[in-house]
């Protein structure tokens, strides 16, 4: 499972025009789901993004978490987070699950970020969505559940 983070101070996602999800300050999460992806990758996603010190304390150093900061979520289902660009010109998305497998481990990633305390919105899973946010840094990160300890 593979998400793209981005600090925001706003951000919003539409579907035909219509805002479906929104969220003041805290974090845009672009989440991907290969076929080997599991509940136990949702979970540790789901725990390292809350607890990922990369909001700034009264100092300006990037030490507290979106827990610390009361911060909101805004996820989004994005399968082309693993398209194959190495060969010709159009990516090859085989490495994506299929809605069927993807589906449900996206909605566990956000049910594990509930659990936490983190108030989450969604866009609409499989719809053309426009993703609207203000960057806050800017900030953005790549976490991969592969590359969680103990799977090296």
């Amino acid at each position: 499972m593979r998400a793209v983070i981005q600090r925001a101070k706003e951000a919003n996602v539409t579907v035909d025009g219509r805002v479906v999800g929104a969220i003041e300050a805290g974090l845009v999460v672009l989440l991907g789901v290969t076929h080997d992806d599991t509940e136990a990758d949702a979970a540790y996603l789901a725990e390292k993004i809350a607890h990922l010190r990369i909001f700034e304390d009264e100092e300006g150093k990037m030490n507290r978490s979106l827990l610390d900061v009361g911060g909101a979520v805004l996820s989004v289902s994005q399968f082309t987070l693993y398209g194959d660009c190495r060969k010709g010109r159009r990516p090859n998305f085989m490495a994506a699950a299929k809605p069927d497998h993807a589906l449900p481990l996206y909605e566990a990633f956000n049910a594990f970020l509930r659990e936490k305390g983190v108030h989450v919105e969604t866009g609409v899973f499989g719809a053309m969505m426009g993703v609207s946010l203000i960057n806050d840094g800017p900030v953005t990160l790549i976490i991969d559940s592969c590359e969680k300890p103990g799977n090296e």
